[in-house]
């Protein structure tokens, strides 16, 4: 046991350990703590408490890094340390090891929350911003503001880092340089909104080649990461065509444009009869898409029907077809009107669709204006009196092959106007072979003139009219 002498060798061993640390006055580095041998509940969280100080104080990613080594072997002495169980049947009872392991989660979530930022955050949030751009919808007032977002950015881009940025010199107009309808000026020049997102990408390019440090950059990082939180809330306040209601969509895409005076109400119902009546097809599609009233859905539809042929496009028939496939009768109606060759597979797959005769009606009837030649087969086996058909349907197939005019309906016809129970189908086979018009087809009918039916009798005269029509005078 020590006298409680002072020993001169001691007091020399204690000057010469406070000469190591340097002069009076100067900041010596903490030493890093020691993971304690049979380690206890208390030790380790007084080791996690220095750990959790080590973390407060850390200003570099090498400290970060320190921190996490010894996060980990933290988590191996809690893994190794003998600490009691908790009462699996008390659930209220401690969990030493548990509580240990959630301070060592909480402390790598600061660590990952202190690191960074990284010159990758700063592409990830222009390649963000690029996106949102190419995946809106602007308005012409929402596109100019974001043409002068993106010009800003880059030039907050451009003072931030050495590199020379294309996009900075980009000139803001030469972004928005399109004709009125919002396509590129030259043919093959890049679009308007293809024009901002290559700007963006030559400003991410260039942060990525400036292989920017977490701690050397830190300034350039910060200075770049606001430059791209005022490109955000840019294209936030830009003008996108969903912050439009219904009739200023309407009214920019020039709805209105054709009414002048008007007494229909609404406007909406005004326009598009002018629309109808002007042959203007994709404004009756804006209406059919934009107003989600049954009111106006009902009234564009008729429009598309009275015009028939003349409201035929490429993008009417791909909704109208949409519509039909759904099985909806008026848009099979207006294809029909249409002779949409286009909608003929889709609607011969409903032919045979004997559980619903309105619908049969409605196809044979477009099948038979569109002049389908690949129905003549199925619309010929709906003829037959033994089928499942209802027997009001059968005199529209008959006339569907009579509009399609096809030489081989001839011989169906001809058997369904012999011996078909029902007088109406064979009237309609009279009709439908009549509208063929082959010497073979009026033969067939005009054997039927003297018919006692006179619905048959009536077309077999009409035949027997066209025959001696045909007949050459004779001569003298």
């Amino acid at each position: 046991m020590s006298n409680g002498d002072d020993d001169p060798a001691d007091a020399s061993e204690e000057a010469d350990a406070a000469d190591d640390g340097g002069d009076a006055g100067e900041p010596t580095e903490t030493a890093a703590p020691t993971l304690p041998d049979d380690a206890t509940e208390e030790s380790l969280n007084e080791y996690l408490d220095e750990i959790a100080d080590r973390l407060e104080a850390a200003e570099t990613e090498a400290d970060l890094d320190d921190v996490e080594a010894l996060l980990n072997d933290a988590e191996t002495g809690i893994a190794e340390a003998d600490l009691p169980e908790p009462d699996e049947d008390d659930e209220d009872a401690d969990d030493p090891r548990g509580d240990l392991e959630d301070r060592v989660a909480e402390l790598r979530d600061g660590v990952e929350d202190a690191r960074g930022p990284y010159g990758e955050d700063v592409v990830e949030a222009i390649e963000t911003a690029a996106g949102k751009i190419e995946e809106t919808e602007w308005t012409d007032a929402g596109h100019e503001d974001v043409a002068a977002a993106v010009a800003s950015f880059a030039d907050a881009a451009a003072d931030a880092i050495d590199d020379t940025l294309d996009a900075a010199e980009e000139d803001p107009e030469a972004l928005l340089a399109a004709d009125e309808g919002g396509e590129a000026a030259a043919v093959g020049a890049p679009s308007p909104v293809e024009q901002l997102t290559a700007a963006l990408d030559a400003v991410a390019a260039a942060v990525g080649d400036a292989d920017l440090d977490a701690d050397e950059d830190a300034a350039d990082i910060a200075a770049l990461l606001e430059a791209t939180d005022e490109l955000e809330t840019g294209l936030d306040d830009a003008e996108e065509w969903d912050d439009l209601e219904t009739h200023e969509q309407l009214r920019a895409q020039g709805y209105y444009d054709v009414l002048g005076h008007y007494k229909d109400f609404p406007v909406e119902w005004a326009a598009l009869k002018e629309h109808e009546a002007q042959g203007n097809v994709d404004m009756i599609l804006l209406a059919l898409d934009s107003l989600q009233s049954e009111f106006m859905e009902r009234h564009c539809l008729e429009a598309f029907e009275r015009m028939g042929k003349r409201g035929k496009t490429e993008a009417s028939v791909e909704e109208i077809l949409g519509r039909a496939e759904k099985r909806d009768q008026p848009a099979i109606r207006i294809l029909g009107k249409m002779a949409a060759e286009e909608a003929t597979d889709t609607l011969v797959e409903y032919v045979p669709e004997d559980s619903n005769p309105q619908l049969q009606k409605a196809v044979f009837k477009a099948l038979g204006e569109i002049g389908a030649p690949e129905a003549v087969q199925p619309l010929a086996d709906r003829l037959d009196p033994e089928g499942d058909d209802d027997e009001l349907v059968r005199p529209h197939a008959a006339r569907a092959l009579g509009l399609i005019g096809d030489t081989r309906a001839v011989d169906p016809l001809a058997d369904a106007l012999e011996a078909h129970p029902s007088d109406d189908v064979r009237a309609a086979a009279g009709w439908a072979l009549r509208q063929i018009g082959t010497r073979e087809a009026l033969e067939a009918v005009a054997e039927y003139a003297d018919e006692h039916s006179f619905v048959v009798s009536t077309e077999g005269e009409k035949a027997r009219e066209a025959l001696d029509e045909a007949e050459p005078a004779p001569t003298a």
